[in-house]
């Protein structure tokens, strides 16, 4: 694989009136093209927006999900003939000077995934215990069912290769879509690598929404949306690469 000759820097927004003229401004440093979904906000976010001429912003009318802004900035990459898009979020957890590492690696993997588990270092923020094991649990499911070689399944700092996305079938809207994503990726057989980022937590308040604020509720919304991402790959006869088995009776 070659060097990237144009790629994307995309992220995902939803109500980051405090953060978002920060994060676009560090972003803005380290990529000449970027990309702003913002899913529905009401909180001014829109308006902050719409005051800046370095982005380009496509807006949901009103909030679909984290995996719906996500696959709206896979469209657009797509549609826009980019070879790479990065995706960083807006809530200052990740840091824009990582961006062209991202990219870089994207020269040798289809898929670049961020890690805040990958290296330790004193200067990590603690990460919400219940995060790191619902995370944990995930990621082992994943990587047990999968084949994969993951350690965090959730950060939201990568890169992929186009070409790789036009190969996945991601329709999940919320914030279990990595989750599907990770199932389309074995299934194509994508090349996966993972940087390590630090972890970053300035808002330990933050919601997921309603009922997905209690711990074992979401650990039960993401183990039913990877249930039924496999169990549709099965139902369709769908198979992991190199004969590893994906169903319970294959």
């Amino acid at each position: 694989m070659t060097a990237p000759d144009k790629w994307l820097c995309a992220l995902p927004v939803y109500n980051e009136v405090n953060f978002v003229d920060e994060v676009l401004d560090n972003v803005a440093n380290y990529a000449a093209n970027i990309l702003v979904v913002d899913d529905g906000s009401n909180d001014g976010t829109d308006a902050r927006l719409a005051q800046r001429t370095d982005v380009t912003v496509v807006r949901h009318p009103e909030n679909r999900g984290y995996g719906a802004a996500l696959t709206t900035a896979f469209e657009y990459a797509i549609d826009n003939g980019y070879d790479v898009v990065v995706t960083i979020d807006c809530d200052g957890q990740h840091q824009p000077v990582r961006i062209p590492d991202f990219v870089a690696a994207a020269s040798q993997a289809d898929i670049v995934s961020g890690s805040r588990y990958l290296a330790m270092s004193e200067d990590d923020d603690a990460p919400p215990e219940e995060r790191m094991l619902i995370n944990r649990k995930i990621t082992q499911q994943l990587n047990r069912r999968l084949g994969l070689k993951l350690t965090d399944a959730f950060c939201g700092f990568k890169a992929y290769r186009v070409d790789a996305l036009r190969k996945l079938r991601i329709t999940d809207p919320g914030y279990a879509m990595p989750l599907q994503l990770w199932v389309e990726a074995a299934l194509a057989d994508l090349s996966v690598v993972e940087l390590a980022v630090p972890r970053i937590y300035l808002d330990l308040s933050r919601s997921f929404g309603g009922s997905l604020d209690h711990a074992e509720t979401r650990l039960a919304y993401y183990n039913r949306v990877l249930e039924d991402a496999i169990t549709s790959a099965c139902r369709e006869g769908r198979k992991l690469p190199r004969r590893r088995e994906l169903c319970p009776d294959a």
